[in-house]
């Protein structure tokens, strides 16, 4: 996904959350709008794949499972597919930004996805490592 004002600098799609080191290209942007915009977009498009999937045999499950969590909550408008809020770190320095990067990276391997972290598709560990077949650009730190 690309958000005109969006930096990517690293990622990690894990299976029940995101981890992203992002920044804005504009200094005067507001980042919690860019997150609230990917959650707005990325909910958007796996409730409708989730939807149209002809296979998925969770399908109705999970559809109620959003529609009741959005039941809940006045600010959505049918379906939560997201929880509500964020957690923001700013990395004001160079010793910061190695640890969150390499915490962002390790995440898979802490969960025993896989060995290495560069071998996990969804990470721009990959893009790290020179490694092809990598999800997204990243701009390196």
């Amino acid at each position: 996904m690309q958000h005109k004002g969006l930096i990517v600098h690293a990622y990690c799609i894990m299976t029940n959350h995101v981890h992203l080191i992002i920044s804005a290209i504009d200094a005067h942007v507001n980042l919690a709008f860019i997150v609230r915009d990917i959650k707005k977009f990325t909910s958007y498009k796996l409730l409708d794949t989730i939807r149209h999937n002809p296979f998925e045999s969770k399908k109705e499950w999970m559809l109620w499972m959003f529609e009741r969590a959005g039941s809940k909550n006045a600010s959505n408008e049918r379906c939560q597919f997201w929880q509500n809020g964020y957690h923001p770190v700013e990395l004001s320095n160079v010793a910061l930004v190695e640890q969150r990067l390499e915490y962002i990276h390790n995440n898979p391997v802490r969960a025993g996805f896989v060995l290495s972290a560069e071998e996990y598709k969804y990470s721009s560990a990959r893009n790290y490592a020179g490694g092809i077949d990598c999800m997204m650009e990243v701009t390196f730190l």
